[in-house]
């Protein structure tokens, strides 16, 4: 690369379109773009170790887990950033071995498929599924499976460099990289540790469920690899389906529900996964259909969904501890970086905090494939860095705000065509969302630079009082979800010990959402609609130079409460992906009839607001935590 690369720093003012454009500084730098084109498609930027954007496809096309080849990401990640194909040092693929799919479609499910939406992944699916049971006992079984498989692999490794020069005038290197390695850079390459175990679980990519590496000054040694055959998330998905949601989607479902059950079906279960010796186990020698019918055979009749969750998610916590806890002993790492699909069970991240010998864990935010185009970019990074001689320099994380923002000339035209009432306010938006939410309104929040990953972080998000155990009745039927688990609080960093239990440690991943905490009595008193029937609380603890304004928010509604709570959840209806532009707001808030929408500095009302919904669940929520039903019995 010539030394005329440039930095970008954003312009706000300068667009007529509404996103932020780049302003030029000459810097010589290193860019790398990221790709994932398989469940969660998407595309990231990194310029010199540090993300400049980043994008999952399902945002842009509006279809939840969209799945194919990024081309609209990776356009928006250009636009986003100011860099120009041409100024791209490599890019870097996530995933080795797998299958193109050139157009993008909405996620069909992992069980739930038609016969006629099934492609050639979906069909060696069900090879894997028929011959799996047959794995250990046939000689070359599975060489002769993967054999199968490699020239549709050898295929898209031959079409993605076309795709990228045809269409995008992209000349750089390209490189596949493996797919636990990109869960793990993207853990390790934003945790700020110099030292660390890094470990990743998930239901399985490049034939493997897992890997655990040693790494220490960004030289990865990888300690340890299970196969996917061996998958503790697969058969985590196996019980989500047999719940009756959907596999590889709805497995949060399964971990809000558990704590209303008993873990009666555990030794059943763990008869078929477990952990042995460092290692994770298939016992049950089965997999995907087979495995589910199995399972399905051993369950007494009347089983009720609550104790099949509790049971899944015991064994699932136990296990990893076990797991993780000898490579932590093994290796004599102190400090913990996780990735991977397993790790968006925040209640497992909070068993693996707990670990004796574990003094700090970090759960990297878009932790689940969402998050490979951050991590193939990072491990190409470190790659280059090394062949050059450079050391790696661990950084924090600061926000994951590496989406699309929207100027306030774009914000007031879509105020203008929704027709709705409106005001004005700037430089005083925040103290009037604070109090709508001390009014008990309920105020959904699209302003700044969207997201990254599956958390809403005070960007795209809606807001409420956190006193009202009802709310997790009546809001989840007006945004249309079923969940077991309520809403997360968002918190101000200073207040973290008077809220939470043992956070000392965790406390710098819990500002991504991504772990939950046993609460103190002082919380479980006041904040009865973000605390959990066993205790804990999913928290977002924010810090005043992360996000200003949405801080002020928290801020202003302490100073009226004393209360440094408020309820986010993300802006979204059932089934669809967060908003990303103005007009997906309004539509979103439109339809879910909620009260308020603060948008850049305009406050919306609603035509119709929450109060009808919220009137019927008056004194009779089942989330009490006096209930004696579960939510799975009393819907």
């Amino acid at each position: 690369m010539s030394g005329n690369g440039h930095q970008w720093i954003s312009d706000r003012d300068s667009s007529p379109t509404g996103k932020s454009r780049p302003t030029e500084v000459q810097k010589s730098s290193m860019r790398i773009l990221g790709i994932t084109d398989g469940q969660t498609s998407g595309a990231a930027l990194i310029e010199d170790g540090r993300i400049i954007a980043a994008i999952n496809e399902e945002r842009i096309v509006r279809l939840k887990m969209a799945r194919g080849f990024p081309r609209k990401s990776i356009a928006e990640v250009f636009e986003l950033s100011g860099v120009k194909p041409s100024e791209i040092d490599g890019v870097a693929v996530a995933q080795e071995n797998m299958e193109l799919r050139e157009e993008v479609t909405g996620w069909p499910g992992w069980f739930e498929a038609r016969s006629e939406d099934r492609d050639l992944h979906s069909a060696f699916f069900q090879v894997a599924s028929r011959f799996g049971s047959m794995a250990d006992k046939v000689p070359g079984l599975k060489k002769a499976y993967r054999s199968l498989r490699t020239p549709a692999f050898q295929h898209r490794r031959r079409r993605i460099p076309q795709i990228l020069q045809e269409e995008f005038g992209i000349t750089a290197p390209v490189r596949f990289i493996n797919h636990h390695l990109a869960h793990a850079a993207s853990a390790y390459c934003t945790c700020n540790f110099e030292d660390a175990l890094v470990v990743t679980m998930d239901g399985g990519g490049d034939g493997h469920c897992s890997h655990i590496y040693s790494v220490r000054g960004g030289h990865f040694k990888r300690v340890c690899d299970v196969e996917s055959y061996d998958s503790l998330g697969n058969y985590y998905a196996y019980i989500t389906a047999i719940l009756g949601y959907k596999a590889k989607r709805h497995e949060g479902k399964t971990t809000g529900l558990a704590a209303w059950g008993k873990p009666i079906y555990r030794e059943m279960l763990e008869s078929m996964i477990g952990y042995e010796d460092g290692r994770l186990v298939n016992r049950g020698r089965v997999l995907f259909n087979q495995a589910m019918e199995h399972i399905r055979r051993q369950l007494p009749e009347g089983w009720k969904k609550e104790d099949l969750a509790c049971s899944i998610q015991w064994l699932a916590e136990d296990t990893t501890r076990d797991y993780v806890r000898y490579w932590v002993h093994r290796t004599g790492h102190r400090r913990v970086a996780l990735a991977g699909g397993l790790f968006a069970n925040v209640r497992i991240n909070e068993e693996v905090h707990m670990i004796d010998g574990v003094d700090e864990v970090f759960v990297h935010p878009g932790m689940a494939d969402e998050g490979l185009a951050v991590g193939a970019a990072f491990s190409m990074h470190l790659d280059m860095i090394q062949e050059k001689g450079i050391p790696w320099k661990p950084h924090r994380l600061d926000d994951v705000y590496f989406g699309n923002e929207y100027n306030e000339m774009v914000v007031a035209d879509a105020v203008r065509q929704s027709g709705l009432e409106s005001e004005y306010l700037p430089g005083h938006i925040e103290k009037e969302v604070a109090e709508k939410l001390v009014q008990g309104m309920v105020v959904a929040r699209c302003a700044g630079r969207m997201e990254y990953g599956p958390r809403a972080l005070g960007i795209r998000t809606i807001l409420y009082q956190p006193n009202d155990p009802s709310v997790n009745d009546w809001l989840n039927e007006l945004l249309r979800r079923t969940e077991f688990m309520p809403f997360a609080p968002a918190t101000l960093e200073e207040s973290t010990d008077q809220l939470f239990k043992n956070a000392t440690g965790a406390h710098d991943t819990a500002r991504f959402m991504t772990i939950t905490f046993h609460c103190t009595d002082w919380m479980a008193e006041r904040c009865g609609g973000v605390v959990h029937i066993d205790g804990t609380a999913r928290p977002q603890i924010v810090r005043r130079e992360d996000n200003p304004s949405y801080y002020k928010i928290i801020e202003e509604y302490y100073n009226r409460t004393g209360v440094p709570v408020v309820i986010n959840t993300s802006f979204n209806v059932h089934e669809e992906p967060i908003v990303r532009t103005p007009h997906d707001a309004i539509s979103a808030f439109l339809d879910s009839k909620l009260d308020y929408l603060a948008m850049g500095d305009f406050l919306l009302k609603g035509p119709m607001g929450s109060h009808q919904v919220r009137k019927k669940w008056e004194g009779r929520s089942k989330w009490s935590r006096s209930s004696t039903g579960s939510p799975a019995t009393s819907e």
